[in-house]
């Protein structure tokens, strides 16, 4: 009986009573006249944006609503913190660039682990309900457009895919037509007293980035005596970073597509893996690879 009465006290101490947790004294439980937690996330609407188009609805159309929603909500984190990495660095605060560029590097880390669910639907599932998509892909999104202007891999011809959504079109036009966070990058080294090449500061930023050779011997400079040039070294591996975990989540969405639709034509008219495959040739950075060639010697 004595050690049932410490259990007890021990219970009540901790908030359980009779097996069921009770609730603290501050704890707040009417919302009739304030903001809980669903009112400040929009939880009413986030929730209810989910609208299969199977009849029956095939339960695992959910799974692939849901991972593309979830995708695009990162994205939209991805661009705020892109722009402001691109920000902080034409003021020359690349501490706080640093920061963005390493928040964006994490997000792909967990975007690219999100394609371990995605990759539960098998091939037969998908097949049954593959169809309500029409044409519908994820090359159509705008906001992954950004993303990809906005580090470097540009092409005015991709417009044309958001010429009925102004708002879309306005959103990737101006990644389109704006300097790369890159391009500030390398604006913010020649305020620095690093020797950056004409050609690169005045380059048409609507362009894709090309590797300009020239531009290596800049990082050749920073890698050869990081002590003294750490901020700038630092910063390169963050956008070393940033490149890998990109390229790994292209190559689980690779793996994905291929375990479940294997090498069939993608619903948005592209060849699908293959297509997928010669997206892991691209390069945002490219000097910040071409350098380590000549490290060392």
């Amino acid at each position: 009986m004595e050690g049932t009465n410490r259990d007890q006290d021990r219970a009540g101490a901790n908030g359980i009573e009779h097996g069921e947790r009770q609730l603290e004294e501050g704890v707040r439980t009417d919302f009739t006249a304030t903001m809980n937690y669903g009112d400040y996330l929009g939880l009413e609407t986030l929730l209810a944006s989910q609208h299969p188009l199977s009849d029956p609805v095939h339960p695992d159309e959910m799974l692939f609503i849901i991972q593309h929603q979830t995708t695009e909500l990162w994205f939209k984190l991805m661009i705020q913190e892109l722009l402001g990495a691109r920000s902080y660095l034409d003021a020359d605060d690349a501490e706080r660039a640093r920061k963005s560029i390493a928040r964006v590097k994490h997000i792909m880390k967990t975007l690219a682990e999100q394609w371990s669910v995605l990759a539960t639907l098998t091939p037969s599932e998908y097949a049954e309900f593959r169809g309500v998509l029409g044409s519908a892909s994820g090359f159509q999104s705008a906001q992954y457009r950004t993303v990809e202007f906005l580090l470097g891999n540009k092409s005015a011809k991709l417009l044309r895919l958001f010429e009925g959504r102004p708002e879309e079109h306005r959103l990737v036009e101006d990644a389109l037509r704006t300097p790369t966070v890159y391009d500030a990058f390398l604006r913010h080294l020649s305020r620095r007293g690093f020797d950056v090449p004409t050609s690169v500061l005045e380059r048409d930023v609507a362009q894709p980035w090309v590797e300009v050779p020239d531009l290596v011997a800049v990082f050749e400079q920073i890698y050869r005596d990081p002590a003294t040039h750490w901020e700038a070294y630092a910063t390169c591996e963050d956008l070393v970073d940033l490149e890998d975990a990109f390229q790994f989540w292209r190559f689980r969405h690779l793996r994905t597509v291929q375990r479940t639709i294997g090498f069939k034509t993608g619903t948005g008219g592209s060849t699908g893996v293959d297509f997928l495959k010669r997206a892991l040739d691209l390069v945002f950075f490219p000097e910040l690879i071409t350098v380590r060639t000549h490290l060392g010697d």
